[in-house]
């Protein structure tokens, strides 16, 4: 895609750069912020990124929970004696002292350093990239295991409160504003069979028995940098999500996106399953980054989280479908109802595994002495 480069001229003067810019490409795998890369004329690349504030609705408060978190992570990365411009976002501050610049037409946005020599993956391709990305997601997590969570802002509140999002859920039903629950009845009466389960984490950490983390809340494959030579995960990014919530959640989400043998919106759910085997994978590396700083009741609860953060999902599909789809952008009329589907479908074999699920989490816990 070309780019006008003279729409820039603001941008580069707001953030103080003073090399000549070369060339600027824009980023196209994302599908809510405007991402681009600058390359200077001294060797030097910068991404530049548009952030969108019909989405991200508190973008002060975002990037100050950005900027607090990144900031803790590069001090430990440089005490451990590793390299921060390659293990780390690094926010680049606006001329005026601000983590963001807001251009005279009202667009918000920040910078952040290149990550050379590196990739992102879009889809699970294997177990050990799988295992390598919750590597990635263990250690990020170990690392803020002391980072006072409760300072960080709830930029979306109730993101992964599973109770609150089942009472959505219900509203939805009750409302059916698209006269579509008529369509949906067992898979409706699917999601209320567990009302129970939906409160579970909630409740334990209420009664201090889950401790507040610092979670990413987003912790698909392609947020995370894998180094081109080795292949392992080096650099958490997209932050924007970052919050105080539960570690259960982050790995319960890798579950129900990365443990899947088929795609979120596979029509024949003959082709939907739950692998045992990509859940080892990423119990695996999970566990050897992150197990030492996590509780015994976090550990235990690792499967049933897989479980809720699916059905969670499932809802918010089977919701929006319900509501005439007006969240989650949709390719036909029935997307958001095969995406609930194949949800569901995961929940069910999830159920029938979980004693699999439970052996598979001691048995790796056992291994590396966590218990």
């Amino acid at each position: 895609m070309s780019v006008n480069m003279s729409e820039f001229t603001e941008i580069l003067k707001a953030f103080g750069f003073d090399s000549r810019l070369d060339t600027v490409s824009r980023v196209t795998d994302g599908h809510i912020n405007n991402t681009f890369v600058f390359s200077f004329e001294d060797g030097e690349k910068y991404l530049i990124q548009e952030l969108n504030t019909n989405v991200f609705r508190q973008p002060v408060e975002l990037m100050n929970n950005i900027v607090g978190v990144t900031g803790f992570l590069k001090e430990k990365i440089i005490k451990n004696g590793g390299d921060p411009e390659r293990e780390c976002l690094n926010v680049r501050f606006a001329a005026d002292g601000l983590p963001y610049h807001i251009t005279a037409d009202g667009k918000f946005w920040r910078c952040f350093n290149y990550i050379e020599d590196a990739h992102t993956f879009q889809t699970v391709d294997g177990p050990e990239s799988f295992k390598a990305a919750a590597k990635a997601f263990g250690r990020f997590q170990r690392m803020l295991s002391d980072y006072p969570a409760d300072t960080l802002a709830e930029t979306i509140p109730n993101f992964h409160n599973t109770a609150s999002r089942l009472a959505d859920f219900k509203e939805a039903v009750k409302s059916d504003l698209s006269g579509r629950a008529k369509n949906c009845r067992d898979e409706i009466d699917f999601i209320l069979g567990r009302e129970k389960d939906c409160p579970v984490l909630v409740e334990m950490t209420q009664r201090g028995e889950l401790p507040l983390r610092v979670t990413h809340n987003d912790t698909k494959l392609n947020n995370v940098m894998f180094d081109n030579k080795t292949g392992e995960g080096i650099c958490v990014v997209d932050l924007d999500t970052v919050m105080p919530g539960l570690a259960l959640y982050d790995f319960g989400d890798s579950i129900r996106f990365g443990a899947s043998t088929a795609a979120e919106d596979e029509k024949d759910l003959d082709k939907v399953h739950f692998s045992l085997e990509y859940f080892r994978a990423y119990t695996e590396g999970f566990l050897e980054t992150a197990g030492a700083s996590l509780t015994e009741t976090e550990i235990a609860y690792l499967p049933f989280s897989s479980k809720l953060m699916t059905l969670e999902c499932g809802m918010r599909f089977l919701g929006d479908y319900i509501n005439g789809d007006t969240y989650f952008k949709t390719d036909y009329p029935e997307h958001n109802l095969v995406r609930a589907r194949t949800q569901l479908r995961l929940v069910k074999e999830m159920e029938e595994k979980s004693e699999e699920s439970r052996r598979i989490v001691e048995e790796v816990s056992a291994s590396l002495n966590l218990k």
